[in-house]
């Protein structure tokens, strides 16, 4: 998995209409050297009712979504935030991409690694016995804490999923370093005087 030291993590809460999804919060969570920095997080207005199931969901309310400002001058601030940072996501190639790419905003290029599919592949290894990959659930797994389906907090907990990961990759990584010098006979002999 691709060790980013700068990212912005990033997630949407939408609402789903006749088919059309609109974008109801955008959120996103800006680490440097490992450590988050600086957030991002809005709702967005739209003129769509709201479905009382993502209302259920998300505890996002018809009053949020009134006062908060337009998807234009949203997706702007956003990215100016993300400037040129590299993305990660949780199953964004699958939705939040291009939910953004489809309102105008294509980050498709920064989007350097979906956090979604490196559970998925660490479902045997790291997540052995998880019940299913849902982000609460494998953060949960891993003794992460977060309320899902808040755009913000999902930010979040992918960042720490993200960065959980890293720490099994380097871990690994140390257990085969001592692994090659346990395996080498001569490593613990100090040979330098035949070399004088």
């Amino acid at each position: 998995m691709e060790n980013l030291t700068n990212y912005v993590a990033f997630d949407l809460e939408f609402n789903t209409v006749d088919g059309i999804s609109h974008i109801i919060q955008v959120s996103g969570v800006k680490f440097v050297d490992h450590e988050e920095v600086e957030q991002f997080d809005t709702f967005v207005y739209t003129d769509v009712p709201l479905q009382s199931f993502i209302n259920g969901l998300t505890g996002i309310t018809a009053e949020k979504i009134a006062r908060a400002p337009k998807l234009e001058q949203v997706l702007a601030d956003f990215k100016a935030f993300i400037g040129d940072s590299q993305l990660i996501g949780y199953n964004a190639l699958k939705s939040d991409l291009p939910l953004l790419a489809e309102y105008g905003l294509d980050m498709a290029e920064q989007y350097g690694v979906d956090v979604y599919l490196e559970a998925r592949e660490r479902r045997s290894t790291d997540l052995n016995g998880i019940v299913n990959l849902k982000l609460t659930s494998v953060a949960d797994f891993l003794g992460i804490k977060g309320h899902g389906h808040n755009s913000l907090e999902d930010a979040r907990m992918t960042a720490k999923v993200y960065e959980r990961f890293l720490e099994f990759d380097d871990n690994r990584q140390l257990l085969d370093q001592q692994e090659e010098v346990t395996n080498n006979p001569f490593a613990g002999l100090d040979l330098s005087s035949l070399f004088d």
